[in-house]
Parts: structure tokens; C-alpha cells; sequence
């Protein structure tokens, strides 16, 4: 597996494999797919006009990942994973080149729901990955498109989840492992109904020493639901519960990256304290039409410290080497939604839905800074109090009005209609005293419409084809730190408030997908997404890696192919997944970024159109093999992405060239010894390949002896972000299940 060109031999494994096994096949007439972000009627996948993935929970528990992203990068077409936080349970997660990120003020493109509730939080739209229970996950659905449905922030698709209940899951369940990196996993549910009522409670534990030092993460997760159904009506209440303590170690300059397990500076350390409850409830008139309607309220605590080298360090004007930035954000999120939905018969078949959603959030946001020494292992020591730079409030408010058609019409075609109007208003207030341009109202209003269509000759053809408009409105993080003269250093210092338009995109897909021989299928999809005002994160090229501003830097275009292969044969099963990723920039602009070796003498590089954006692998491969035999199954998957350029590279112009690409081989095992109980273990990086997944251009300030600071030779490279090596882990799991 050379470095340049990894999917080569992945390629021909896939070959070798598909020749003699697959997976089982779908059957697009069977296979459902949720239309709207609230329970309703819906549509065959044969009637939906986007490439769906589905991933029911027989196939997340069988993966025996510790989280939903992991999962999903091993499991899920034109998905990629980042470590800019050097955490592989704080990962940035990647959807046909859109981000849902924990990293504040990352541009997000990606929305995700729980149950029907957005859980993008309010203050940033980010996603925190490490608090989504996996365990009470019963299914998931990976929506792609500009879907305007599915409300702000879905450009380039929505991840739906559909959380357990004790009607569909009784029994009880546990399982424990254990192994490299000092990572103990601990999980257990327990579900049941008699009657009319129901219920299900599910909880995970998980602490990792980590395999860098200094990137220990101890992670707490809780579910519990409780279902009530009485004939055409049915409610329920879930409550979600997360305590969560994530450190990190940063990308490493390439001079360092010969001991990639030690750390850029520290401490980097992010607390997640989660409580959230919803409710739902459903009512299916006589003639029909179904009734939903929910709400929700969320309180999020998030307190951080990360260590940053000072790049203005120059004594006696500025001493201090580097300085401790102690964050804290406490987010309070509510909202409701309701929807109708149902069928009728007018020249033809129409599926139906409407409805709307508020969204409303109150963030208060604290920032302090400390100056602070680097000792010889480069931890960041405090020279003195914590001064305060920041404390702001930040209120949300997003208002929604959705309508959906999916129209049968001769039994072959399927036509949709779709379209949103969404309404928001994002407020800023300083509350210090000392920086009145923070304060500022903006208001975003737009109606965005889809049309799609659909296309079945046969049972084992389905043709498709969509165009679909969505939009996202600039979060608090970013109407703040928009001012290229005043840099921010993520997590952000607020500091001016000028305008940002909002981000719209607009989606176009055809693909087809089927089935053949026996038990084989297939899918195949191209799209291309136009983003204009897109907003981008512009690094300033400060001492501090993550130093820059936010802008509209123009039009943005994603496009790409996505093909899925499997089968199944006898005792064998196998699925292959490619795609293809071309994200560049239609616009040009300039940015400072002086680490880079194209700059000129101010600092300031020039993004041409046709630029590739950085961080965004071209190909990606994903590859899983299965074999079962009785009470014994193993599986090997494989798993591959191309180069990405770092970020402060947009102009693709840096000597240090892209982040070389990787590939890296899974191995998993399992004895059903028992009726109950089964033992498996998981074997990550098979080769103990050496690869990063992402990388940033920086001044390195640790070029003295040992990698101690020495800001006389403070010069630029190329920061990258190491993967873990070969990592291994065994465990035991106990499943009683009862006749549901």
C-alpha cells in the first residue's frame, strides 16, 4: 500500500472480493425512508429522488465502534473524518465536503436530528459526537441534498436518528470490553411493555487513556424513554443525559511528527455536561391523516481551556511565550414542531405532509486569558490570573413553514414537490462593557423549494433525479469574528460585528439503483451542490494555529459520484462504497496566510476558482467483507481516502504539498458460545500504518533542542493531525431478548 496511491490495492482487494461474495441485497419496494424530520407517512425508497443510506441497528451494533461518527466512516458513502483536536472522540466529520463538527466555528453544512429534534446546538451549529447515546440508536438515515424540509443548515444533507423504544425492544442487554490505549467500554439496556405502555433505558461508559499523551476522554452517556399507545394514538417522553471530559493534543508540525504520540502544547481539555427531553405525541384521524407534534428543551454546559503559543512574543514589549484561553458557554435550547400528513387520490396518488418548527436558543458566553511559560514537555503553565476578553449573550430564533408532495402517478413515476420558508434572527450583546461592536440583530428570510422525480420500469431498476435548495444563516461565532484586522482564535474571542450574508446552496442529483441476480445490489449517483456567500474560516498565519477570521468568500462547488456494489453468496457477504469528491472555489479572493511558501511579502496568498478546498479527501473507498458459520462470524474491512490539502493552502500553492492519503485494513471476530452470550473482539489498523487525516499550515515555535520554544527560530510548516496505530480490543456481551 504505497502513500501515493492507497486505493489502488483497495481497490483490487474489492475486486477479488465482489468476484466471490457480497452483501444482501435491498429491496427498493420494501425499504422506507423517512421524508420529513417529524414520524410520518413514509415513502417507499423507490419513490424518494436522493441517494439514502439507511443503517438499521443490526448493523451498528455489529460494528462494535464506540461512537456514531466512527461508525459512520467506516459504514457510509462520501463520509470522512478529521482530528483537528487531536481526540478521535471529538472528530470533524465530513459529508459530501460539509462539516458537522464539536469545533466551534467550523462552517457547518451538515444538520442532524434525534427523534425529529435538531440537536445542531444553537450557539454555533455545531455537533458534539460524543454525546449521542449509540447503544439506543435503533436506526439511522443519511438524507443527501440541499433537502429545504429539513430547515437550516442542510446543505449538503440531514443525519437522521431514530432512538429505541420497549414496544419494538424488549429484553436486556449488556456488554463490556477492553484493550489498547487503556480503553474500558461499558454498556447496557433494558426495554419491556405491558399493555398500552412501554419502556427503554440504555446507558454507556467509556474512559480511553488515549493513544497521544495527554488525550485521556472519560464519556458518561444516558437514555430513557417511556411510550404510551392507545389504538390511533400513541406519546411519548425520552430524556437524554451526557457528562463528558475530552482532551486533546493538536496537529504536530512534520519536524515533530517522528513521536507522533507527543503532544503540540497542552493542556486542551472540553467538558460537556448534556440534558435533554422531548416529547412527542401522534394521533391518526378516521380518515387517515396522521398528527404529530413535539417540543423539546436542551441545556448544554460547555467549559474548555486550550494552550496557544503567543506569536506576537517579544520581550519586554510582549513576554509571555504563550498564553491559556479558559472558555465557558452555557446554551439553553427549546423549540416545537407540528406536521399532517397523509394520502389522497387526485390524478393520482399524492403523499402529503405540512407542518412548521420554532427553534429558539440563549447562549452566555465567557472568555478569559491567561499568560503562560512552556516547560521542557511544552505544557503551558500560568504566570498569572485569568483576565476576562469576553462575555457575551447570543439568542437564536428560527421559525419554519414546510410542505411536501410525493405524487404516484401509473404506478412507474413519482414526482415530489417540497418547499420551506424559514425565518431567523440572530442577536449579539456584549455584556463587559468594553466592546459595544459586538452588539447586533441580523434577520435571514427565504423560501427554498426541491422538485424531484422518480422512475421504476422494473422491480430491479429505480431511476432518480432531484434539484433542491437550502440555506444556512451565520451563527453568533461567526458574525463576531468576521473582521480580517482582528483576528479570533478558535474557541473564539469575539471582537467586531459586521455582516455575513447567508449561505445558499443548491443541489442537483440523478442516479440509479437495483437489484440483479439473486441477492445482489447496486447504486450509482452523481451531484454537484453550488454554494453562494459561502462562508469560509480564513487563517490569519498568528502564532496560534487556529488564528483567522470568518468570511463570504463567493461561490463554492461540490460535486461528485457515489457507487455502492454488494451481494451475497452462501456463508460470504461483502458491500463496496467509492466516491468521488470535487470541492473547489468559483471565486477568488485573497487571504493572509504567510506560513505558506506561495505567499507574498505582506503575508497574502490568491485563491483562484478551480482551487480544491482544503481538508476534503477526492476519493474515498470503504470496503467489508462478512463470513458466518454457525455461531462463529468475522469480518475484515478496508478503508481509504486520497490526499487533502491543510488548511492555509487554499491557493493549493504550499511547498510542503496536500496531506498524503491512507488506507488502513479492520479486523473483527465473534463466538455465539451461548444461546445469551457471545465474546468479540476488534482489531483497528491491522498494518499499524503510519498516516494523518488532517492538516493545517503554522509557525512551529518548539525548534529547540528537545522541541523546547525558542521563538528565534519560530518558522513555518505544515502541521498534520497523526491516525492511532494498531489497536485491539476484546470483550464479552450478554442479550436476552423478548417476544415483542
Amino acid at each position: 500500500m504505497g502513500r501515493r496511491n492507497p486505493l489502488t490495492c483497495c481497490v483490487c482487494v474489492a475486486s477479488l472480493s465482489l468476484s466471490t461474495a457480497a452483501a444482501r441485497a435491498q429491496d427498493l419496494t420494501v425499504d422506507v425512508v423517512g421524508t420529513t424530520p417529524l414520524p410520518g407517512l413514509d415513502v417507499p425508497l423507490g419513490q424518494s429522488p436522493y441517494n439514502v443510506q439507511s443503517f438499521p441497528s443490526r448493523m451498528i451494533s455489529r460494528d462494535r465502534q464506540t461512537g456514531v461518527a466512527p461508525f459512520l466512516e467506516w459504514n457510509a458513502n462520501s463520509i470522512t473524518l478529521g482530528s483537528p483536536s487531536g481526540n478521535d472522540f471529538q472528530p470533524d466529520v465530513s459529508f459530501r465536503g460539509f462539516a458537522a463538527s464539536p469545533l466551534l466555528g467550523t462552517p457547518q453544512g451538515l444538520s442532524v436530528f434525534q427523534d425529529g429534534v435538531r440537536i445542531n446546538e444553537a450557539f454555533a451549529d455545531v455537533v458534539n459526537w460524543d454525546l449521542l447515546p449509540q447503544n439506543a440508536i435503533a436506526s439511522m438515515q443519511l438524507l443527501p441534498g440541499s433537502n429545504p424540509v429539513f430547515g437550516l443548515n442542510t446543505l449538503g444533507g440531514a443525519l437522521t436518528l431514530s432512538m429505541k423504544d420497549g414496544f419494538r425492544n424488549a429484553g436486556v442487554g449488556a456488554q463490556v470490553s477492553g484493550g489498547s490505549f487503556g480503553r474500558a467500554f461499558a454498556a447496557a439496556d433494558a426495554g419491556g411493555s405491558s399493555d398500552s405502555l412501554a419502556g427503554f433505558v440504555a446507558g454507556e461508559a467509556i474512559y480511553d487513556g488515549g493513544w497521544r499523551e495527554h488525550s485521556q476522554t472519560r464519556i458518561g452517556r444516558l437514555y430513557a424513554r417511556a411510550d404510551w399507545h392507545d389504538g390511533p394514538s400513541e406519546a411519548n417522553l425520552a430524556v437524554t443525559a451526557a457528562d463528558t471530559r475530552l482532551s486533546g493534543t493538536q496537529a504536530l508540525p512534520l519536524s515533530m511528527l517522528d513521536q507522533p504520540k507527543q503532544p503540540y502544547t497542552w493542556p486542551d481539555t472540553t467538558t460537556n455536561r448534556l440534558g435533554f427531553a422531548s416529547s412527542t405525541l401522534r394521533h391518526r384521524l378516521d380518515n387517515g391523516v396522521d398528527l404529530a407534534v413535539n417540543a423539546y428543551a436542551r441545556s448544554l454546559t460547555t467549559s474548555s481551556i486550550n494552550s496557544n503559543v503567543n506569536g506576537d512574543y517579544d520581550p519586554p514589549e510582549s513576554s509571555s511565550e504563550g498564553f491559556n484561553v479558559q472558555s465557558d458557554a452555557t446554551t439553553r435550547s427549546f423549540g416545537a414542531a407540528f406536521q399532517a400528513s397523509g394520502r389522497v387520490e387526485w390524478l393520482g396518488t399524492h403523499q402529503w405532509a405540512i407542518g412548521g418548527s420554532f427553534d429558539g436558543g440563549a447562549t452566555d458566553f465567557r472568555q478569559s486569558q491567561q499568560a503562560a511559560m512552556f516547560v521542557d514537555d511544552r505544557q503551558a503553565i500560568g504566570t498569572g490570573p485569568f483576565d476576562l476578553d469576553t462575555d457575551v449573550a447570543t439568542t437564536t430564533r428560527y421559525y419554519g413553514l414546510y410542505a411536501s408532495d410525493t405524487v404516484l402517478l401509473g404506478g412507474q413515476w413519482a414526482v415530489l414537490l417540497a418547499g420551506r420558508y424559514n425565518y431567523a434572527r440572530v442577536v449579539t450583546e456584549d455584556r463587559s462593557g468594553d466592546d459595544p461592536d459586538v452588539n447586533g440583530a441580523h434577520t435571514y428570510r427565504r423560501f427554498n423549494p426541491a422538485v424531484g422525480a422518480t422512475w421504476q420500469p422494473s422491480p430491479r431498476l429505480n431511476v432518480f433525479g432531484s434539484v433542491s435548495r437550502g440555506m444556512r444563516v451565520p451563527t453568533p461565532v461567526e458574525l463576531t469574528c468576521a473582521d480580517p484586522a482582528a483576528p479570533c482564535t478558535l474557541p473564539n474571542i469575539f471582537v467586531a460585528d459586521p455582516p455575513l450574508a447567508a449561505v445558499l446552496a443548491t443541489t442537483y442529483e440523478a442516479g440509479v439503483r437495483g437489484t440483479f441476480g439473486s441477492s445482489a445490489y447496486y447504486s450509482l449517483a452523481a451531484y454537484r451542490t453550488e454554494l453562494s456567500n459561502d462562508i469560509q474560516f480564513i487563517s490569519a498565519g498568528s502564532g496560534a494555529v487556529n488564528a483567522g477570521y470568518f468570511a463570504n468568500v463567493g461561490s463554492t462547488r461540490r460535486q461528485g459520484i457515489e457507487a455502492t456494489l454488494g451481494a451475497a453468496l452462501g456463508e460470504w457477504s461483502v458491500v463496496a462504497r467509492y466516491a468521488l469528491l470535487d470541492a473547489t472555489f468559483q471565486s477568488g479572493f485573497v487571504e493572509n496566510s504567510p506560513n505558506n511558501s506561495s505567499a507574498g511579502p505582506d503575508g497574502n496568498i490568491a485563491v483562484q476558482p478551480g482551487d480544491r478546498m482544503p481538508g476534503l479527501p477526492r476519493h474515498t473507498f470503504r470496503t467489508r467483507a462478512d463470513w458466518m458459520r454457525g455461531p462463529f462470524a468475522a469480518a475484515l474491512s478496508v478503508l481509504a481516502a486520497s490526499s487533502q490539502y491543510a488548511r492555509g493552502d487554499e491557493n493549493n500553492g504550499d511547498s510542503n504539498g496536500p496531506v498524503p492519503g491512507y488506507a488502513i485494513v479492520a479486523l473483527e471476530g465473534s463466538w455465539q458460545f451461548a444461546r445469551d452470550w457471545q465474546v468479540f473482539a476488534r482489531i483497528d489498523n491491522l498494518f499499524d500504518r503510519t498516516y494523518q487525516n488532517f492538516g493545517i499550515l503554522g509557525s512551529n515555535y518548539f525548534r529547540g533542542p528537545g522541541n523546547t520554544f525558542d521563538a528565534s527560530l519560530a518558522g513555518p510548516e505544515q502541521f498534520r493531525s497523526p491516525g492511532a496505530p494498531f489497536g485491539a480490543w476484546v470483550g464479552i456481551r450478554y442479550r436476552l431478548d423478548r417476544p415483542t
